[in-house]
């Protein structure tokens, strides 16, 4: 069992927890994920890791209520435990392994819409514990959501804070928040790292390919399974098959067909749709846990 060492609720509907699991906090990184199972019988949910700490033995998730898990979820307090908590998983961010000295010479933005936050911040911690500045968008719809704000502005060399409806900070998406940092202030970056909903990824992923700037994306949005039996993460890549939850979640954004993933994630939530997902996926569509037979 797991149990939940604190609570706290980030903003309407949006919970972060830490968790005791010093076997996952020993080994995990900025970039992966965990699969939470509250109970026996309960759904396996894939979550991003949001921070950890090898010492205490604990991992830091943030959730979003989107779901009746989700929603059980929530209802969890401190001193409860869950059931399994399986990690870490994915890959880590292609950052921890990259040379320091050609780190060092970047210019690097990570841009977090909404729950995004929640997995960009431990890569900003990285960033900062190797001595390395970088800067850092938060948008969100509204001043409500915008979650983890002063725990980003310790990491980051500058946030910059956008919402939608002008509520709070600099009134626009990230995108012009992007653009009024590039086109109007003259900052200069070499690399973007955008982590949030898929339409916000593919949207930021085309203007920076606009303005020649480098952009990795989190494919973790898309994952259901969170283990590669469920094919509910499958998407091309360069014109190559790759799933999100197992060669990800991070891809280059400027090859990921955002299309073709948006249109496959509408079409697995019926029994129809994944029947006709299976039919022109052919083998290349699931490893067979995802409710429509598979390949045997």
């Amino acid at each position: 069992m797991y149990k939940i060492v604190k609570k706290r609720a980030l903003a309407n509907n949006i919970y972060l927890m830490d968790v005791e699991a010093p076997r996952v906090a020993k080994h995990c990184y900025p970039g992966q994920f965990v699969i939470v199972k509250m109970d026996e019988k309960g759904g396996r949910i894939p979550l991003t890791v949001c921070d950890y700490d090898r010492e205490a033995g604990t991992v830091t998730i943030v959730f979003q209520t989107v779901g009746a898990s989700t929603q059980i979820m929530a209802e969890y307090q401190e001193g409860d435990a869950f059931r399994d908590f399986v990690g870490p998983l994915g890959c880590k961010s292609e950052l921890i392994d990259e040379e320091p000295e050609e780190l060092k010479k970047k210019n690097i933005l990570f841009v977090a819409g909404g729950v995004g936050t929640a997995p960009v911040y431990p890569q900003v911690k990285w960033m900062k514990e190797q001595g390395y500045d970088v800067d850092c968008i938060i948008g969100a719809r509204n001043k409500e959501l915008i979650i983890l704000e002063e725990e980003m502005k310790k990491v980051a060399a500058n946030t910059y804070v956008c919402t939608d409806d002008g509520s709070y900070g600099f009134k626009g998406n990230v995108n012009d928040q992007i653009k009024e940092l590039v086109n109007n202030q003259g900052k200069k970056y070499d690399l973007v790292v955008a982590i949030g909903p898929v339409i916000m990824m593919k949207f930021v992923s085309l203007l920076t390919k606009e303005l020649g700037i480098q952009t990795i994306v989190s494919m973790n949005p898309i994952m259901v399974d969170g283990t590669g039996m469920c094919g509910a993460c499958r998407l091309t890549v360069g014109g190559e098959v790759k799933f999100a939850c197992v060669d990800g979640p991070e891809f280059d954004g400027h090859l990921v067909d955002f299309d073709e993933s948006m249109k496959r994630q509408q079409m697995y939530k019926t029994e129809e749709g994944r029947a006709m997902l299976k039919l022109k996926e052919g083998a290349t569509h699931s490893h067979g846990g995802c409710g429509c037979g598979g390949d045997k």
